[in-house]
């Protein structure tokens, strides 16, 4: 892996930020990108972000010289975040209330050189 980037905390659940997370794993950086751009889903704006900060971490390596061109997402992982502090009421019919949970995810983006 030559750069990766992490999300720690993003405010969309796991499962729907993998829906997201599968558009993009294998694809070039450029292609990848122009997925993201395009994608209506909210996830998409965070992982854009993400893919971004990790093409600048590869820029930025002092020990290899990265063309961007030549980058490919090798990895994407999502995972839940702990859910204790996210957790919601919604008022219900005769004085109760129905709790909800506010999801979160972390999501790590591993570059590498196409082979």
């Amino acid at each position: 892996m030559i750069a990766k980037a992490v999300a720690r905390y993003m405010d969309s659940s796991p499962q729907k930020t993998r829906l997201v997370a599968d558009m993009i794993r294998g694809r070039s950086v450029n292609d990848a990108l122009g997925i993201l751009r395009f994608t209506k889903k909210r996830a998409a704006r965070d992982l854009h972000k993400l893919l971004k900060d990790a093409v600048a971490n590869a820029e930025s390596r002092q020990d290899q010289q990265v063309d961007v061109d030549d980058l490919v997402v090798s990895t994407v992982v999502v995972d839940g975040a702990s859910v204790r502090f996210r957790k919601r009421t919604m008022p219900a019919p005769m004085g109760r209330a129905y709790r909800f949970v506010k999801r979160q995810s972390h999501v790590l983006i591993g570059l590498d050189v196409k082979k």
